[in-house]
């Protein structure tokens, strides 16, 4: 009796032990990841920029080249940073997010500088529908009378 008593316990423990290592595993698996993504310029740096003087050549020198850059001219530059934290398998949360904004004028000075955080984004809506294709949609038949012709039974050929 004291023996299947032992053995009894054994297995008992071997399936606690097998428990807990797999309960051990799904909470590894949960663990958060933040994660940073470009570099904040110094404060100081930022309050150095002097609208009407400073230049973007000043700007590359004291802050890097930009995270970006205004999409059809050269004369906003934007330097982001975002930190988010991802839990397994789920979306990414946004922690925290700032933007500098460099604005230049015509001849490449500094005309404002502005700084926008987390608190300033706002979600735009996707529009609703698909953007029409060009053309007609031609019916299954259409399709079929029209290629009708276009596969020759020459062999194969380059078409000479």
């Amino acid at each position: 009796m004291g023996a299947i008593r032992m053995r009894f316990n054994v297995t008992r423990g071997l399936r606690g032990a097998s428990l807990a290592a797999a309960l051990a595993t799904l909470l590894a698996g949960c663990a958060s990841d933040v994660n940073q993504h470009g570099k904040l310029p110094d404060p100081d740096k930022i309050t150095s920029i002097k609208p009407g003087t400073s230049t973007k050549n000043d700007i590359i020198k004291l802050l890097g080249s930009p995270s970006a850059a205004s999409t059809f001219d050269d004369k906003t530059w934007y330097y982001i940073s975002r930190r988010t934290e991802q839990v397994a398998f789920f979306q990414p949360k946004v922690l925290d997010q700032q933007v500098f904004i460099v604005d230049f004028d015509d001849s490449g000075v500094v005309r404002d500088v502005d700084h926008r955080s987390l608190a300033d984004g706002r979600t735009i809506p996707m529009a609703p529908g698909a953007t029409p294709a060009p053309g007609r949609e031609l019916s299954f038949l259409e399709q079929l009378i029209g290629n009708v012709g276009r596969f020759g039974g020459s062999g194969g050929g380059t078409g000479q």
